[in-house]
């Protein structure tokens, strides 16, 4: 007898196969099959067919006691075998000759190697997510654990991790971060505006889950990356509940690498403060013993913390010649820049301080199940959470005071459905929702007009975002704020399971709806050089969108699928299937879209000229092909492969900045020598930059493949090797479609050296207006991933259990980001942008392990158990280029996105201070470059500029090196009553994880190379050693 497991295609629940025979191996057909859930007692009955096969699909996870039954046999009882999230366990059950009344048992251990489908994904189990030490004990970090996934990059949008939230998102496999399909019991956890995770599910209402990376089932489609399956906690036939606190706090901890003790001129600094206290309690039990179950839960989190800030500001010099002959405006903003005090290794001033980053949580989860009669079964689960946090420098914001405010309420409801029509046909239904409301608030609400800014803003709703290249200092703002926005996201979804001979079908479909209600505010951002340009009120840019950008946005797509895994021999399964999805245009209920059109050179609002922003995508035709090869008939080696298409459903946000468009809001973009009273008017506006998206936007796809060999060493530990590949096209990216031509040096000749200089004169929307920057969203990018992936996975035995795996990969592509602004530094080339992924690491280690210490005796003996989780990863690649200062007030395209040019050998020094060599010379000033020149600015010495021969991401930053490490003892009160007291150690040797150096190249800049912060701020994964003291009660 042996059992295999296998990546499933049931979402949520878990599915038992297998075929039960007689002692000489000939299969037994009508053998009665029931299979009792230790921990509620509920049934599930089927019988098998002439082959002896049988499948129960759509189980609950969790363990299983299972009885065969037949005449002429003796009865066989495997006393417990565990079924994990979206696994099918395969198993042959071999009958004894003799009477019903005899009873055979057996233990039963579900095989370590996967021999039943192409998939490839991993299980992080019940264990694994309660007791490893996971910073901030946010879910989506378990993503890391897996093979093909790696730690962010410190330019990550989804995946950076907010304050006291953690990642939203995470990269693996060599996709997107908003290319995860999160399903929480089988309905999806996604917010469509950015497909970030809408919240993170508390860690004590997980069960466990799985995230199937590479050629997943037809039964999956909406994203192309991965798809992470979420199974919740639920009650059982015994009541069983914890209470717990997690207390974090500066005194326990060590310092920031930037935040040291003493100042260069030896003056003492207060550690950044850190309090956090985590709190919760959970209950569950029967409401009906073997028929209704309920699960209840509530977690809380207070976070204090002070973000060390350790940037440039201005000298007491500098201050003193704004004072006295400086522009006015300058003279009222100095009361918000604080003074120096204290100097860089550079020598150059800073302010060194922090700034005050406040989090509240709470978060309430319910679940009920129900079993009706002995066909159904019915789930239900609904999660509320509210959190507030203001987050001081995460918009770009480098001095305390500014910042904004995050109030949200979050949701999710999922109701499933399980039908059992008979031995051989099951039907699971499901339906559900999930919500967010969200508004960002500007903490510094001043009025511009009482700085002599006129801006067009006249209420106390922020400053405009002032940002000084030179020295780094950015205060004000946040630009793009107050904002706002309440979505909701309804499924329905629904997957048959019929089994007929060897072939196990599966037919299903999906449908979506998605309401995204917005509004958007902008306070502007200003732009200088330098200092000298700053006290004289001279900036080089300036933007901003008058109105506001009110939407409501919907959009809906379907999706159908059909599959077969084929048994074509006892060891060889073939997976077919095919999935069709279409994802609608989106809608604005007031057909407020509004996009450029090149053809007459016109702005063209929805309704009146065109009908929707793009067209309908509707030949998402994805194939799923692949083969599991068990090659010695024992189950103990596994030769797998796949093939597959997977389609992404586009975000929202290619659309939203469509109604900020004339007439509804009027976007300007000025460069050029621009006072704090820039020409704005939103009735005789003299410029307009719209935004606009390509009618011919396709949705991205990903073209994904592998070939992997799986070996069992023991019995609780099995290895993988494979090769993993994929390719992504039509993959999103935002380009300048009017950008100034590069012949003539580009703006520098003229503003209006562009294709198109002004609306035309027959648009029904502003005509003959002069036109700048048009950032249109196309879908012209690509990517490529090619890896090596090896994998040990033990399962526990002896008291140890691991996961451990090494990546060797490259990923390439054009741009990392979906929401993000133009990047390129020639929109008319994309190709030249071809690069290293943001999210590149060339290599990764990581290992999670769980070591239960064989003391035995008394309870204060035993109950010890050590946990930790180690990350190895190289650098990830950095975009240097050129300051906008150095186009004397403008840019060559109409974008400060030009690079430099490469005119020496880059040198790796590996020091904060100056991570590689960062000599930059003009040449319009120095020619020849002087020797050791490494980077110069895109001129000539007689000053005609030209597109910068570094390449995209050619420099690599710092790598990443992490331990986290804990001590658990588990002491027994009573038989059934528990405490259970953690310390953990988080970057357990204080390893500084640096994060990426300055990456604006400028002759004698004092921020180029150098380094000002840890990857991940104070609290987070790889910042500082940090401790943590947890108390658990458990009955």
């Amino acid at each position: 007898m042996f059992f295999t497991g296998a990546t499933a295609l049931a979402q949520s629940t878990a599915t038992l196969q297998g075929t039960v025979i007689d002692p000489q191996g000939g299969a037994v057909p009508d053998a009665k099959v029931t299979v009792r859930n230790v921990a509620t007692g509920v049934e599930r009955n089927t019988q098998t067919d002439s082959a002896g096969y049988f499948q129960l699909p759509s189980l609950p996870v969790g363990a299983y006691r299972i009885e065969i039954r037949h005449e002429g046999f003796q009865t066989l009882v495997v006393k417990q075998i565990d079924l994990d999230v979206a696994t099918i366990v395969s198993q042959n059950f071999e009958l004894k000759v003799g009477e019903l009344s005899q009873t055979t048992e057996v233990t039963g251990e579900a095989a370590v190697v996967e021999t039943a489908t192409m998939s490839v994904g991993q299980v992080i189990n019940s264990k694994t997510v309660q007791e490893i030490p996971l910073n901030g004990r946010h879910f989506v970090d378990l993503g890391l654990l897996i093979p093909g996934s790696v730690t962010p990059p410190q330019s990550g949008f989804l995946t950076a991790p907010l304050r006291g939230q953690g990642s939203f998102a995470f990269n693996t496999a060599g996709n997107r971060e908003d290319s995860v399909n999160f399903m929480i019991n089988g309905i999806n956890l996604n917010d469509m505006v950015q497909n970030q995770i809408t919240f993170q599910p508390s860690i004590n209402t997980v069960q466990e889950f799985k995230v199937d990376n590479s050629t997943y089932s037809a039964e999956y489609g909406r994203n192309s990356g991965a798809i992470v399956n979420i199974a919740t906690r639920s009650g059982s036939n015994q009541f069983h509940g914890e209470a717990f606190e997690f207390l974090r706090n500066e005194a326990l901890d060590a310092r920031n690498f930037f935040n040291p003790r003493l100042g260069a001129s030896g003056q003492f600094i207060p550690k950044g403060p850190f309090k956090r206290n985590q709190f919760g309690t959970a209950l569950g039990g029967p409401i009906w013993k073997d028929h209704t179950f309920f699960f209840f839960s509530y977690e809380g989190l207070r976070q204090r913390q002070g973000i060390t800030i350790n940037n440039g500001v201005l000298s007491d010099a500098q201050r003193a010649t704004a004072q006295t002959t400086g522009n006015p405006t300058v003279v009222k903003l100095l009361d918000l820049i604080p003074k120096s005090n204290a100097t860089n290794a550079q020598g150059n001033v800073i302010f060194v301080g922090s700034a005050t980053a406040p989090v509240n949580i709470d978060q309430w989860t319910g679940d009920v199940s129900h079993s009706i009669g002995k066909d159904d079964h019915l789930h239900g689960y609904y999660v509320f959470q509210r959190d507030l946090r203001q987050e001081p420098i995460l918009q770009g914001n480098s001095i305390p005071g500014f910042g904004d405010t995050r109030q949200s309420h979050r949701q999710i409801f999922t109701l499933n459905e399980t039908h059992i029509f008979g031995s051989t046909l099951v039907n699971e239904a499901r339906l559900g929702f999930n919500r967010i409301h969200i508004t960002f608030t500007p903490n510094a609400q001043l009025n511009p007009t009482d700085f002599n800014i006129n801006d067009g803003i006249t209420l106390p709703i922020g400053l405009p975002q002032i940002n000084i290249t030179a020295i780094g200092l950015n205060f004000g703002g946040p630009a793009g704020f107050p904002q706002g926005r309440g979505d909701t996201t309804g499924v329905f979804s629904d997957t048959l399971s019929w089994l007929l001979g060897k072939h196990s079908f599966k037919f299903g479909g999906e449908g979506r709806r998605f309401y995204n209600n917005n509004f958007n505010l902008d306070i502007g951002r200003f732009n200088f050089a330098d200092v000298n340009s700053f006290i004289n009120g001279n900036a080089n840019q300036f933007s901003i969108t008058l109105g506001n950008g009110a939407s409501r946005i919907v959009q809906s797509a379907f999706g159908f699928f059909a599959m077969d895994s084929y048994k074509l021999r006892a060891n060889l399964t073939l997976e077919l299937g095919f999935r069709y999805d279409v994802n609608l245009s989106p809608t604005e209920a007031l057909n407020r879209f509004v996009v450029f059109v090149p053809g007459t050179g016109s702005l063209v609002q929805t309704g009146n000229g065109i009908e929707q922003p793009y067209h309908t995508n509707d030949k998402n035709f994805q194939p799923r092909v692949g083969f599991a090869w068990d090659p010695f008939k024992n189950g103990k080696t596994s030769v797998r492969g796949g093939y597959a298409i997977q389609y992404d459903q586009p975000v929202t946000n290619t659309v939203t900045p469509l109604t900020t468009n004339p007439p509804f809001a009027t976007p300007i973009n000025l460069t050029g020598s621009i006072s704090f009273s820039p020409p704005v008017s939103t009735t005789n506006p003299t410029t307009v930059s719209p935004a606009s998206i390509d009618p011919n936007f396709n949705n991205a796809y990903a073209q994904s493949w592998n070939l992997n060999v799986e070996r069992e060493i023991t019995p609780s530990l099995a290895v993988m090797i494979g090769y993993f590949g994929s390719k992504g096209t039509h993959l999103r990216i935002a380009r300048n479609t009017n950008q100034c031509n590069l012949t003539g040096n580009g703006c520098l000749s003229s503003a209006s050296n562009r294709p198109f200089t002004k609306v035309s004169p027959s648009s029904a929307i502003d005509p003959g207006v002069a036109l700048r920057n048009i950032i249109q969203v196309s879908s012209e990018a690509n990517s490529s991933y090619n890896a090596l992936w090896i994998t040990a996975n033990k399962r526990l035995s002896h008291g140890l259990q691991f996961n451990a795996s090494y990546t060797f990969s490259k990923s390439i592509d054009n741009n990392s980001l979906n929401s993000q602004g133009t990047t390129v530094q020639d929109s008319f080339n994309i190709r030249n942008d071809r690069g290293l992924s943001d999210f590149d690491a060339r290599h990764r280690f990581v290992i999670n392990t769980l070591y239960e210490l064989p003391f035995r005796g008394n309870r204060w003996i035993e109950g010890w158990q050590l946990s930790t989780i180690t990350q190895a990863q190289s650098g990830n690649p950095l975009y240097v280029a050129t300051s906008v200062s150095n186009f004397t007030g403008t840019t060559l395209n109409g974008i400060a996105t030009l690079r430099p040019d490469l005119v020496g050998s880059v040198q790796y020094l590996n020091d904060p201070a100056l991570w590689f060599n960062n000599s930059v010379c003009d040449p319009r000033v120095t020619n020849p470059c002087p020797a050791g020149t490494v980077f110069a600015l895109p001129v000539s010495p007689t000053g005609v500029f030209h597109v910068g021969n570094l390449g995209r991401n050619a420099i690599i930053g710092p790598r990443f090196v992490n331990v986290d490490f804990s001590v658990i003892k588990t002491t027994s009160i009573t038989e059934s009553i528990r405490l259970q007291f953690r310390t953990e150690f988080f970057d357990l040797f204080n390893h500084p994880n640096f994060g990426q150096p300055g990456r604006v190249a400028s002759p004698g800049s004092a921020s180029f190379g150098h380094i000002v912060s840890t990857r991940f701020p104070t609290g987070d994964s790889g910042s500082a050693r940090q401790v943590q003291f947890a108390l658990k009660l458990l009955f």
